[in-house]
């Protein structure tokens, strides 16, 4: 299947790491508006805001007390 690739699943995934902290440089912005789909980029951006969500649930939750 074209849309498993994993080698641009990766990319995607750290295209959107990078732009959770703000660091892209142009060119990279560039290259990933040329080779990334917009689809996968929501689903991996989805993905890694539950993730981020959930794992601050999870530190309050072990550090604040019952």
């Amino acid at each position: 299947m074209a849309g498993l690739n994993p080698a641009s699943w990766i990319g995607t995934v750290k295209a959107v790491l990078w732009s959770f902290l703000g660091l892209r440089a142009r060119s990279d912005f560039d290259h990933d508006v040329r080779q990334l789909k917009p689809l996968q980029v929501i689903a991996v951006a989805f993905l890694g805001v539950f993730v981020f969500v959930g794992g601050l649930a999870a530190l309050v939750h072990w550090i604040v007390p019952g």
